[in-house]
Order: structure tokens, then sequence, then C-alpha cells
């Protein structure tokens, strides 16, 4: 069993099951019946938030508990996603075949981050989205969540260059905000975001 295992076998949602507000303030961007990536995506709050938004998703995860709750929200909230399980140092998607790629929290190691991000860019349509949420360096200073090592963490400079050449950025910001997502992310916590456009 991998650390996701443990964590999500604790009873209820690690982070909750409502959406990530990032997510939910971008997917106005999203034309109806969008083809969306989620990798990452835990026990399934984002992906099953965006099927009830009428998209077709596809929510990846390399724990089997957090794709198993993800098919349970699913229901519970009446929509259909597909599932995959895999691990992103090594899984690519099929290329061109998205219209949005979110990705929020989900924090890479730095010997394969920016390889992994180049290959989930390459799975989108030329014009699509991604939209990304996660913290920077600077949230080892809060205790709201996240990964503990500075390499985990993102900045928006670090960002630009993983997709550069294949995603033109249109948000690179960072800075604080209120997190209320579960039992995992609750506080006052410093974070990046950063939207782009496939070119």
């Amino acid at each position: 069993m991998n650390v996701w295992d443990e964590r999500f076998s604790e009873p209820g949602f690690k982070y909750g099951t409502e959406p990530n507000a990032f997510v939910r303030d971008s997917a106005v961007r999203l034309p109806q019946g969008s083809r969306v990536l989620v990798p990452g995506d835990g026990e399934g709050r984002n992906g099953v938030w965006l099927a009830r938004q009428g998209h077709v998703v596809i929510s990846v995860d390399s724990s089997v508990v957090g794709l198993t709750k993800t098919a349970l929200l699913a229901s519970e909230r009446e929509v259909s996603i597909t599932t995959q399980l895999a691990d992103l140092a090594a899984w690519v998607p099929d290329e061109a075949s998205f219209d949005a790629l979110v990705l929020i929290y989900t924090h890479l190691p730095k010997s394969f981050r920016q390889r992994a991000h180049r290959a989930l860019a390459r799975g989108l349509v030329q014009g699509g989205w991604i939209f990304l949420e996660a913290f920077h360096p600077l949230q080892l200073a809060h205790t709201s969540g996240g990964p503990k090592e500075v390499d985990m963490l993102y900045t928006p400079e670090q960002l630009s260059a993983d997709f550069d050449g294949i995603i033109a950025p249109e948000l690179t910001w960072h800075g604080e905000i209120h997190l209320a997502e579960g039992p995992g992310h609750q506080g006052l916590a410093h974070v990046t975001r950063w939207i782009g456009q496939r070119i």
C-alpha cells in the first residue's frame, strides 16, 4: 500500500468533497462537454465536480483507494467519470486528446516534474487550457498542508519554464489565500496559481 492509499483509507475525504475554489472559478472558460484530464485527482472532488458541470472527465491517480472513493462520490452525485490508475512518473496521455488539464496540488518530485508536465501538456488540443494550483515554497512557513520539501513546491517561474514552448501562460500568480478543504487543507496558505493555453 502506497502512502496515498494509507491517507485515503482514513474515514471521510481527506480534502473534502467540494471542488477547489480555483477550479470552480477557472472552469467558466470551458465550453460545455469539454474533455478534461485531472491527474492527481485523489478522492475525486475536482473531477466529479467537473463531470457535474457536463464535462467528460478522466480522473487519474496512483491510489487505488482514492480512485475507489472517486467512483463512490461520482455515484452519489449521479455523474459518470472515467478513472485511471497511473504513476505520473511514467504515464503519458494520448497527444492532443483533451480540452483542459486540471492540476490541483499535484506535487511532483523535481526529478521528473518537468518531463511529466510537458507530457501532460502535449495531451491538450491547440487552444486547450491548463488550470494549476499548488503550494509555493513560502508555504513552508504555514501549517495548512502540502509537502515539506522545497523541491516539491512550485513557483510561477518554474511552471512557465516547465511548459515553455508548449503552453502560453495567461496567469502566473502566487500569494496567500485561506484554505478550507477537508481536514487536509485548512488555514492560511501560500499558493501558486498558473493558467495557460496550448500553443
